[in-house]
């Protein structure tokens, strides 16, 4: 009788270490979907189901504002927010359109604009006599462009300092200090090519103003 029982306990004994054990392996390696948290969690890693957070961090970027200042023929001059990218006649349209007297022949509507940019429309009696003057009067008319503009180091120049620079608006200013925080020093005036939205173009106008050393 006393055999009977022991060897009631030794299988009970042995039927509760197969349980613990084949628990402890489904526990180890069942993945559990989590219907609160919208997530998968599988040996204590959480998987995010999708990327919402990097898509809307990347819609973002992309719609990065701009402002910039009408001028001259327009019904509401004045400064009016675009999206990175637009071109000239978005702007004027958002500053509701051209009156009867302005002359568009005179200016680039299909332009980008930059950020912090001075947009005229001239009047149709304004006379523009050289591409000079068609600049002045079109875009971003500021002392920038005089002979005795200050030479910028644009490895120690403050935002300020940079908005003084022709094309280089708020924005811009932001993206070389950046530039210059991650990416450490510009080595020659070149480099600033590599900062997002400083081309060919925007660069031979600022070459000639700019150092780092």
């Amino acid at each position: 009788m006393n055999n009977l029982n022991n060897n009631k306990k030794i299988i009970f004994v042995i039927i509760l270490i197969l349980v613990i054990v084949v628990g402890y392996y489904f526990y180890s390696n069942y993945i559990i979907y989590d219907n609160n948290k919208g997530e998968l969690i599988e040996n204590d890693i959480l998987i995010p189901e999708n990327n919402t957070d990097l898509n809307n961090t990347n819609e973002e970027e992309k719609n990065t504002k701009i402002i910039v200042h009408v001028t001259g023929e327009v019904k509401k001059p004045g400064i009016v927010e675009l999206e990175e990218g637009e071109r000239i006649f978005s702007a004027i349209d958002k500053a509701g359109g051209t009156t009867k007297n302005a002359d568009t022949s005179k200016i680039n509507l299909a332009e980008i604009v930059e950020d912090g940019a001075k947009i005229y429309v001239p009047n149709v009696n304004d006379k523009i006599e050289t591409e000079e003057n068609i600049n002045e009067n079109k875009i971003s008319i500021s002392s920038n462009k005089e002979s005795n503009q200050k030479i910028v180091n644009i490895n120690t120049a403050t935002q300020t300092e940079l908005e003084t620079l022709p094309g280089i608006g708020p924005s811009l200013a932001m993206k070389i200090i950046n530039y210059r925080k991650e990416k450490g020093k510009f080595s020659k005036i070149e480099d600033i090519k590599n900062v997002s939205g400083i081309g060919d173009s925007k660069y031979n106008n600022i070459k000639s103003l700019i150092k780092v050393k």
